[in-house]
C-alpha cells in the first residue's frame, strides 16, 4: 500500500480490477482505494502473474501493508506470447488520415485516474488520443470525443454512427466490462439496471448506485431502516473517531457583527463578477480573514508530529464540502498570499471538482487549517471536530438579525457565529482566544485588510 496523500491515513479498499491467477503488466490498474477525502488507483509495480490477493474489498489498510503478491518467475507467466501479445496492442503505432502519429502507452500517457477509469469504461485506447490539455494532457472531453466521434480504423479516422442494440439495452449486454464484474461480484442481474451511459451503457457508479437502492428497497419493506457503514462514510467515521479521542478538543464561541463585511461584498461583487464571473461570497471573505489571523497567530497555524510541534510556514485552508456519498475537504494552497478575486477561483473551482468526485489527491493534501460552514443550513453555533494532523478547525453559523447593544442602544444587527474547535495538546487557550478575536476583528472591519 503506498503512501497516498501527505499524511499517513489508513485506505479503503474499494474494488480489485485484477483477480487471483490472473496476467498482469507494470502500470496496469489493480485495486481503488479510498481515504477519507479521494478514490486513488493503484498499479502493478512490475509484470507478472497475480498469485495472492491479502487485501479484500472492504478492508481498511495502512501505508506499508502488504495488498497482493505479483510472482514474476517466467514459468508462472503463462504464454510470453499472451503477455507480449497484450503489450502490443497498447504500444501500437496508429495512423489519421496517412499520417503516423507519436509512438505513445498508456504508462505515459498524461491522464488523471478519473479519464483513465472514464477511458476503461468507455474502450478508448488512450494512446491514439492527442489531448487537448496543458502539455497534451487527455481531458474527459477528449476521452468522450473518441468514444462518441472518431475511431482510428485503418489508414483514415471515421466517424461511427453507433445503433443501440435494442435487447442488449434491455439484457444488460450493454454495460462496460468493469460493471459487469461488479455486478457479477454482487449477483446483480444487468438487466435490472438502467444505464446512464453512452446509448444506455450500464458503468460502474450504475451498479454501485444500484446496489445502494436495493438495499433501500429491501429496507423500506421492513421496519427499520439499515445503512451499512462502508466506503466513504466507514472511513469518514473512522478518522472522526480517531480524532475526538485522539485530540482533547476545546471549542471557544463568539458572535461577529458582519455589517460592514456584507456591505464590503455588496461593493466588490460586480467587481469581481466582471473580473472572473465568479460571485464572491462569505467564504472567501472568512477564509481571508483566517489566513490573517493565522498570520499574525502562528502557533494556530500547526500541527504535532512526535515530540514536536510544528509551526508551519505555508497557510493551506482545506473547506468542508458536503458530496452525496459523505464529506471531503479541498485544500486552498497558499490563501496568505493570495487576494479575494484569486480565493473566489480556487474555492469555486475545488467545490465543483469535489460535487463532480473528481478532486485528485493533491487537491486535498497539505491543509494547515479547516473552515466549516453550516451557515447555509440556518444553523447558528456547532462544535466541529479537527481534521487531524491540523490543529484547529472553525465553524461558521449563519448570518441573520439580532438585538445587539451598539453604544447605549438597542439595535438590530447581522450576526454570525463562530466556533472554534483546538487542540489543547498543540494550543492553549489564550493563543486560541487571541486569534479568534483577530478573526473577528478583521469580519467587524474587512477593510483593514487592504492597508
Amino acid at each position: 500500500m503506498p503512501r497516498i496523500t501527505e499524511e499517513k491515513v489508513e485506505s479503503l479498499i474499494v474494488f480489485w480490477h485484477k483477480s487471483e491467477g490472473d496476467l498482469v503488466k507494470k502500470g496496469d490498474v489493480l485495486v481503488e482505494v479510498q481515504t477519507e477525502k479521494a478514490v486513488s488507483e493503484v498499479e502493478a509495480p512490475v509484470s507478472g502473474r497475480l498469485a495472492t490477493i491479502n487485501a479484500k474489498r472492504g478492508d481498511v489498510v495502512a501505508e506499508g501493508h502488504v495488498l497482493a503478491v505479483i510472482e514474476e518467475m517466467e514459468e508462472h507467466l503463462g504464454s510470453q506470447k499472451e503477455v507480449a501479445a497484450s503489450s502490443s496492442v497498447q504500444e501500437q503505432v496508429t495512423t489519421v488520415k496517412g499520417k503516423p502519429e507519436e509512438k505513445r502507452t498508456n504508462s505515459f500517457v498524461q491522464a488523471s485516474p478519473f479519464v483513465r477509469r472514464l477511458a476503461q469504461e468507455l474502450k478508448v485506447d488512450l494512446a491514439s488520443i492527442q489531448g487537448s490539455g496543458p502539455k497534451g494532457r487527455v481531458t474527459e472531453e477528449d476521452v468522450r470525443a473518441a468514444a462518441g466521434n472518431d475511431v482510428v480504423s485503418g489508414q483514415e479516422t471515421i466517424k461511427e454512427q453507433v445503433k443501440p442494440d435494442a435487447l442488449a439495452l434491455h439484457t444488460g449486454a450493454n454495460a462496460t466490462p468493469l460493471a459487469k464484474k461488479i455486478a457479477d461480484v454482487e449477483g446483480i442481474p444487468l438487466d435490472t439496471i438502467a444505464g446512464t451511459g453512452i446509448q444506455g451503457k450500464v458503468r460502474k457508479a450504475d451498479v454501485l448506485s444500484s446496489l445502494e437502492g436495493s438495499d433501500s428497497t429491501q429496507l423500506a419493506q421492513g421496519t427499520d431502516d439499515r445503512i451499512k457503514v462502508e466506503g466513504a462514510r466507514r472511513v469518514i467515521a473512522h478518522r472522526m473517531v480517531e480524532s475526538a479521542f485522539t485530540a482533547p478538543h476545546v471549542t471557544l464561541v463568539t458572535e461577529v457583527d458582519m455589517s460592514v463585511s456584507i456591505e464590503m461584498r455588496k461593493t466588490l461583487l460586480p467587481v469581481i463578477e466582471k473580473k472572473d464571473g465568479q460571485r464572491l461570497s462569505y467564504t472567501e471573505i472568512i477564509m481571508k480573514a483566517v489566513s490573517h489571523g493565522l498570520m499574525l497567530h502562528p502557533k494556530v497555524n500547526a500541527s504535532l508530529q512526535g515530540d514536536y510541534i510544528v509551526l508551519h510556514r505555508d497557510i493551506n485552508i482545506g473547506l468542508a464540502v458536503a458530496v452525496p456519498n459523505g464529506l471531503v475537504v479541498p485544500v486552498v494552497k497558499h490563501t496568505n498570499r493570495k487576494g479575494l478575486s484569486d480565493l473566489v477561483e480556487d474555492c469555486k473551482r475545488l467545490v465543483g471538482l469535489a460535487r463532480e468526485n473528481k478532486l485528485m489527491p493533491d487537491d486535498m493534501s497539505g491543509g494547515t487549517f479547516t473552515i466549516s460552514n453550516l451557515g447555509m443550513y440556518a444553523i447558528d453555533a456547532f462544535t466541529p471536530i479537527i481534521n487531524q494532523p491540523e490543529s484547529a478547525i472553525l465553524g461558521v453559523g449563519r448570518i441573520h438579525e439580532k438585538p445587539t447593544g451598539v453604544e447605549g442602544r438597542i439595535e438590530l444587527r447581522p450576526m454570525m457565529t463562530l466556533s472554534l474547535s483546538f487542540d489543547h495538546r498543540v494550543i492553549d487557550g489564550a493563543p486560541a482566544a487571541e486569534f479568534l478575536q483577530t478573526v473577528k476583528d478583521v469580519l467587524e472591519n474587512p477593510y483593514q485588510l487592504i492597508v
